[in-house]
């Protein structure tokens, strides 16, 4: 269960960036609304999860999921920039945290 609890809280992280984005400076009120709400959100799952799981392990998961998964979403909704060597360090996170995953911590 706390896993779940990451892996939506690195989905709320996702939506967090993505409305900080499109607050544009917090002038826009409905996202910069949505970046608190997803903030507090993500946090507070975060937190939970934290119960049950080494902070380490469960942050570097956390994170990796916002990382990549914004990084996607900016490639795809907004247009970002594609690199191959964008994709490669993408590459390279999502594996760290298998890595770490695999390592131990349950």
């Amino acid at each position: 269960m706390a896993w779940i609890l990451v892996v939506c809280a690195g989905l709320l992280e996702v939506a967090m960036a993505l409305c900080l984005k499109l607050s544009k400076g917090f002038s826009q009120p409905l996202p910069s609304v949505g970046f608190g709400v997803f903030a507090v959100a993500s946090f507070g799952l975060l937190s939970l999860a934290l119960r049950e799981l080494e902070v380490g392990t469960a942050y570097a998961v956390w994170v990796g999921i916002g990382a990549v998964g914004t990084a996607v979403v900016g490639m795809v909704a907004l247009h970002d920039d594609a690199s191959p060597l964008k994709l490669a360090a993408l590459a390279m996170i999502i594996l760290g945290v298998v890595g770490l995953n695999l390592a131990g911590g349950h």
